[in-house]
């Protein structure tokens, strides 16, 4: 569906809110698809430049914006993907290489990268507004019609791989969104008992 958003709020200016009982129905059948059933089309430039606004919508204490977005088009994140592959390849390690069908077969990427800053504001709740974004990206996708899947591999933490994405020191990847339209719905997966993670404190 086209995305069609409403203009951003200038800033100071009062943002209504109300209900939303459609974005619960969403949430409460919310399922990422699997990366490797991924294909075209994928977002095109405008609806991914609507669904990174969204994103970076994230709660983000001390308006920081400790993360960044790198898009991985379809050309491009092919040749990214040679470049792990050769990396796997010169170690030997099979494995690795292996693992890098989820991301080569979506035909769009983002990595979401933390970038947290020095001063007041907690590393943690920078690194945890990064996680934030992922969500949301994911979460906006799926809400657009596409399928998305939010993951990382060894090539978000291997210090080569992530300077051929071209991390900068001090950054992380905080997780690869890739997107398309699923060849086929993805089936619904177990969920955690919740009785046994809700506790309530009492004085």
């Amino acid at each position: 569906m086209p995305l069609s958003l409403p203009a951003a709020p200038l800033f100071g200016q009062p943002v209504p809110q109300q209900p939303r009982p459609e974005v619960l129905s969403f949430l409460a059948t919310r399922r990422s698809a699997s990366a490797v059933t991924l294909a075209e089309p994928a977002p095109s430039a405008d609806e991914l430049a609507g669904l990174l606004r969204l994103a970076a919508r994230v709660p983000d204490h001390g308006k920081l914006a400790p993360w960044r977005f790198i898009v991985l088009e379809s050309a491009a994140k092919a040749v990214f993907a040679d470049r792990l592959e050769a990396l796997a390849n010169s170690r030997g390690d099979v494995r690795s290489a292996a693992k890098l069908a989820k991301l080569k077969i979506p035909p769009l990427g983002v990595a979401v990268v933390s970038r947290p800053r020095t001063g007041e504001i907690p590393e943690w709740e920078q690194v945890l507004s990064a996680g934030a974004v992922c969500a949301t990206l994911l979460y906006a996708a799926l809400a657009l019609g596409y399928g998305a899947n939010w993951i990382t591999d060894w090539y978000a933490y291997d210090e080569e791989a992530k300077a051929i994405l071209g991390l900068e020191p001090g950054e992380k990847v905080a997780g690869f969104v890739f997107l398309g339209t699923p060849k086929e719905p993805p089936q619904e997966r177990e969920r955690p008992e919740l009785a046994s993670l809700i506790t309530t404190w009492r004085p």
